[in-house]
């Protein structure tokens, strides 16, 4: 992903971010709104880490993919599906309807 991406939905990324480094709190998060230099200084003071390890961790972290509850997209969701194919088993199809998971009627 590219950083535009995270700014454009700031709030969105809150989860991923506090994932990823839980020293952040939300209500600083909004004070920064998306700002990518203020973000990584409140990172290197929040984790007590070099700025330079802290843009490293940045570069890494958004090398991963956007957040599925974020980009509403079907080319993007195709593609997280398939990703996520890793995690489904033999036998069975990630792009299967969703809808009656854990349902143990008959069909």
């Amino acid at each position: 992903m590219k950083w535009h991406h995270v700014q454009e939905n700031w709030s969105a990324f809150y989860e991923a971010i506090t994932d990823k480094w839980p020293e952040v709190d939300e209500a600083d998060l909004d004070e920064i709104d998306g700002d990518q230099r203020a973000f990584i200084a409140y990172l290197a003071e929040a984790t007590g880490q070099e700025v330079a390890e802290i843009r490293e961790e940045l570069r890494e972290w958004l090398r991963g993919e956007i957040p599925s509850d974020i980009v509403m997209d079907p080319i993007h969701d195709n593609h997280s599906i398939a990703l996520s194919s890793k995690y489904v088993n033999e036998g069975e199809d990630e792009y299967d309807d969703d809808a009656h998971f854990g349902d143990d009627r008959d069909e």
